[in-house]
């Protein structure tokens, strides 16, 4: 059975969860206002990072092997973010 591609991306981006706490709670400000850092696992066990798009920036200041691919983009993301998520990142 052919299954049409948009049915195929997006259940691919299905969030489940949220890993650290929303940035918005009680009642915390991010620096864009509506939007904010955020870090979700999808369902298929990957993870989609929401940041500030640095990829122009940061082209050709990457650490020695590192690269992206064109369709890939260059996202920031405050270490507090990440930090705050770390007990919800699964081990395997």
């Amino acid at each position: 059975m052919d299954v049409p591609i948009g049915t195929i991306v997006t259940a691919m981006l299905t969030c489940t969860r949220r890993l650290g706490p929303d940035p918005h709670a009680n009642g915390a400000k991010t620096s864009s206002a509506a939007g904010c850092p955020d870090i979700l696992e999808l369902a298929d066990g990957d993870f989609l990072v929401i940041g500030v798009d640095i990829t122009d920036e940061a082209e050709g200041r990457l650490a020695f092997g590192a690269s992206r691919s064109p369709e890939e983009r260059i996202v920031k993301i405050p270490r507090r973010t990440l930090l705050l998520a770390k007990r919800d990142i699964p081990e395997a």
